[in-house]
């Protein structure tokens, strides 16, 4: 009698046991195909899809709409994969005759990856804005410093004296002509000093300031074809970062070694909707040596100054062959 009632006790423990166990795994299941599944997928979708291709390039009306469809495509899937579980009894205690309104699940299931997905683009939306502001902190710290180097670079003793006393020359001669070239000083220094500080300024304004530049340089040679500066397109309702060319307009001027040859510097600038283009050649003896890499603005700090105002937006190819030292840069629009 003892032993058949401690053997029912012992068997009863054991079908608890495997109950409890087969509850536990059954639950599971519903919470991961039911929960997680949609959620996981909404989660992604939101975080590498909407938020980068939709939301951040501000296209609401595909955002609302791959908002909506994301998280519906998600539950659909999540219910697709519960139904089949079940069907093949990995979830025992759920039949799908039980399921009152598949509709209602999928639209339960919906609202949960809605939720997922929301908080993705919160979190996607933090780290961007975070980004940023490093981004933004690194583009003040390096433009600070290219307007120090720019600042130096042009506004050199040399370059002052040498100009200064050309237009002194030019008094006893021509005043009117020594009294616009020091006009177009006073407005370089005045540009240099002043309307450069935003990120971006009106392209008319710098080639306006590039034009005075090689005039002031032109007063040193009596010859007339010495620079061929020309601009083709429309430049109204362009922008540009300021002084993003004058470096390598300056270093032509410095490296040229004859002033009497016809077109010694080129510099031509070609802007369209889609692009601003600039190429910029000047001509150098070979035989003498040069001192370009350690004058100016360096390339490198021109290039790092390219990719973070223009980041995949620009192309720069610079070449020395034969004499002839040209740059060539694109920047493209929007």
């Amino acid at each position: 009698m003892i032993i058949a009632i401690m053997l029912g006790i012992l068997y009863k423990d054991v079908i608890d046991e495997n109950a409890l166990e087969s509850q536990i795994a059954n639950t599971f299941g519903n919470i991961f195909f039911f929960a997680l599944v949609p959620s996981f997928l909404s989660f992604y979708l939101f975080y590498f899809l909407l938020f980068p291709k939709y939301l951040i390039q501000k296209k609401i009306f595909y955002t609302i709409l791959y908002g909506i469809l994301m998280p519906l495509g998600s539950a659909f899937i999540g219910y697709l994969l519960l139904q089949y579980m079940m069907q093949m009894e990995c979830i025992s205690n759920l039949e799908p005759g039980e399921v009152s309104s598949p509709w209602q699940v999928i639209l339960f299931m919906t609202f949960i990856a809605l939720i997922c997905g929301i908080v993705a683009l919160v979190i996607r939306g933090f780290i961007t804005w975070f980004e940023e502001i490093k981004l933004k902190e690194e583009l003040r710290q390096k433009n600070h410093e290219t307007e120090m180097a720019l600042v130096k670079s042009q506004l050199d003793p040399h370059f002052l004296f040498n100009t200064i006393n050309n237009i002194d020359v030019l008094i006893l001669k021509n005043p009117i002509d020594a009294s616009d070239y020091l006009n177009k000083l006073s407005d370089i220094m005045r540009f240099m000093l002043f309307e450069t500080k935003p990120n971006k300024i009106p392209l008319a304004k710098e080639l306006e300031y590039i034009e005075k530049y090689i005039a002031l340089q032109k007063i040193r040679t009596a010859n007339a074809h010495y620079v061929d500066f020309r601009v083709t397109g429309k430049v109204e309702h362009q922008t540009i970062a300021p002084m993003l060319f004058i470096p390598f307009i300056e270093n032509a001027f410095k490296h040229t070694s004859n002033k009497k040859v016809e077109h010694a510097i080129t510099i031509h600038i070609t802007v369209s909707a889609e692009t601003i283009e600039m190429n910029c050649e000047n001509k150098y003896d070979p035989s003498r040596k040069s001192k370009q890499e350690n004058s100016g603005l360096g390339n490198e700090l021109i290039q790092k100054r390219l990719n973070l105002i223009y980041p995949e937006k620009h192309t720069l190819e610079v070449r020395n062959q034969n004499g002839i030292y040209s740059v060539h840069l694109i920047l493209l629009n929007g």
